[in-house]
């Protein structure tokens, strides 16, 4: 009879369960179609390398379905009841333990019928050994080091020697002969190997005995590890709870970057995204990051931002922005973003242009300054400017004023449409036109928002991800923590004193009446005043 799985929704999908020690004991029947995720990298997660190390069975730096589903057996056999897997705590009731060596061991070292990690480290590092014999040395250990130093100096000259007796070899003359004979040499050397190879051999007996004193911890050591690690990697393995819940973070999470007021806790494609180059002068380290905005404003994530990056150990590192990949980070941002950077495109232009003219006017300044030091230098009379001549300017002027003639009667045309549409309409309109410049973007963001994928990052850095695992927009949201200020209101000791406030007031007021004036008479004297009719049956009437 098929094992029956309890299935939940996470993070938009459909997925197996793993709450039960049963559901350890049977995790080899589970459909690998059904995992979230078939391989991983055996290190740079939040997990202990040792325990990666442990599950990793063939050693090759990759952790395999198959070999997290020999672990789990490895478990189940060794353990009474995995339940007690789901504790992940480095602690074991001796009465938990099934395999009756391991059991034995746990019972040497037990306090209060619980055996922890620490204490078998404590009794690894107790274990002692007697030192194999080590043979006496036949010279002074000064002596020795200069044989070693010497030996092959003095090897090849003895071999040119022989080389040289046979017609096969010349010695230079300024070889210098060794003060010991031949024969001296090579018995020196072959009392010094004996000895070398007999302490090699004693060290390699002591560790070999270390070892085996050692040996004897080692499953429980690995029982300890795997009880304290391995639910750990299962809820990051088949069905990411971790990322998720958020009860904790996931595995492939470094830390959180703090910047411009937001938290953020997730690296990720198809999202906002600031590359930072992160620098720890205490741990003497560097590391890149990529960290996934999902949540404010991104005015002010440009590169070369500065920020606080903290590890999942609590230590702080410096960052610097130096890329940011700009994707949609909410409808809200996406409806905007049009305006943002056409904005930003006019900035651009009124700077480079102001540049250029700078640059124009600095250079004709130049120019005129060397003519006329060149003309005063060489005696030449200095180039008088020509005098204005209207004459020339009589079509500028010309076209000036039919430019203003124009725009004269573009704005009157734009009034009396105004005056003739009912407010409504206007604002029909109105709404008509921030749609057809923001609603391509909204669209776009909806759709790149629906599809904001977790898989696609880690399979760049060695995942093989088997289900989407995708972000949804309200829990987008919580990836990221904005700063909350409390509700108050606050006066600047240093802020500009100004008029006062009812002076204020009246100079808006002033204005606004002024424009109303201004529209009503380009109203009246171009004939589409809607009071023209009213004043003339008033007369008429009279």
């Amino acid at each position: 009879m098929a094992y029956k799985w309890t299935f939940e929704n996470v993070g938009g999908a459909t997925r197996v369960r793993i709450f039960t020690g049963e559901d350890i004991r049977h995790l080899g029947e589970l459909d690998q179609k059904m995992w979230t995720v078939l391989s991983c990298p055996a290190s740079g997660l939040e997990i202990a390398n040792e325990s990666l190390a442990l599950m990793d069975i063939d050693g090759d730096g990759q952790l395999r379905l198959i070999e997290v589903v020999k672990t789990a057996d490895w478990l189940c056999a060794n353990l009474k009841d995995p339940q007690v897997l789901f504790n992940q705590s480095d602690k074991l009731a001796v009465e938990d333990i099934a395999n009756e060596a391991i059991k034995a061991v746990a019972e040497k070292l037990a306090v209060n019928g619980e055996v922890s990690l620490a204490e078998v480290n404590t009794a690894i590092d107790a274990v002692t050994i007697t030192p194999a014999a080590v043979p006496a040395a036949p010279f002074e250990a000064d002596v020795i080091a200069a044989y070693n130093a010497k030996k092959d100096e003095v090897a090849a000259y003895y071999h040119l020697a022989k080389m040289a007796k046979l017609g096969l070899a010349v010695i230079p003359e300024d070889a210098v002969k060794p003060a010991i004979s031949e024969k001296d040499f090579n018995e020196m050397g072959a009392k010094i190997a004996a000895f070398e190879a007999g302490v090699a051999a004693a060290a390699d007996a002591d560790a070999a005995a270390l070892a085996a004193g050692k040996a004897e911890f080692a499953d429980l050591r690995k029982l300890l590890l795997l009880a304290r690690d391995f639910c750990k990697l299962l809820r990051n393995f088949v069905t990411l709870e971790d990322f998720y819940t958020r009860e904790t973070m996931a595995i492939f999470q470094a830390g959180t970057l703090v910047i411009d007021q937001r938290a953020c806790r997730l690296c990720i494609r198809g999202m906002f995204l600031v590359y930072c180059d992160c620098s720890s002068k205490k741990l003497g380290q560097t590391m890149k990051i990529v960290a996934a905005v999902t949540m404010g404003e991104i005015k002010n994530l440009k590169v070369g931002k500065n920020a606080i990056f903290y590890d999942r150990q609590g230590n702080d590192w410096d960052a610097t922005i130096t890329k940011v990949i700009d994707n949609p980070i909410s409808i809200r941002q996406a409806f905007w973003s049009p305006y943002r950077k056409f904005g930003n495109w006019v900035t651009d232009l009124i700077n480079k242009s102001a540049a250029e003219k700078n640059d124009k006017a600095f250079a004709d300044l130049t120019e005129t300054a060397q003519k006329s030091t060149a003309a005063v230098t060489e005696g030449a009379p200095v180039e008088k400017k020509q005098a204005f001549d209207i004459a020339k300017f009589a079509g500028i002027f010309a076209a000036i004023g039919m430019a203003v003639g124009f725009i004269g009667e573009f704005i009157a045309s734009l009034a009396s449409g105004i005056n003739g549409t009912p407010w409504w309409k206007l604002l029909i309109w109105l709404a008509a036109i921030m749609l057809v410049i923001s609603g391509p973007a909204m669209i776009m963001a909806w759709i790149k928002l629906r599809r904001r994928n977790l898989a696609p990052i880690l399979n760049a850095n060695g995942w093989a991800v088997n289900a989407d695992t995708l972000i949804s927009v309200p829990f987008g949201a919580t990836l990221t923590e904005q700063v909350q200020f409390p509700f108050m209101k606050l006066t600047d000791p240093f802020a500009k004193k100004g008029m006062a406030g009812w002076k204020k007031a009246l100079i808006w007021i002033a204005i606004i009446l002024v424009v109303l004036a201004g529209a009503a008479c380009a109203l009246y004297f171009t004939g589409t005043w809607p009071f023209n009719g009213c004043c003339a049956e008033a007369a008429t009437a009279a």
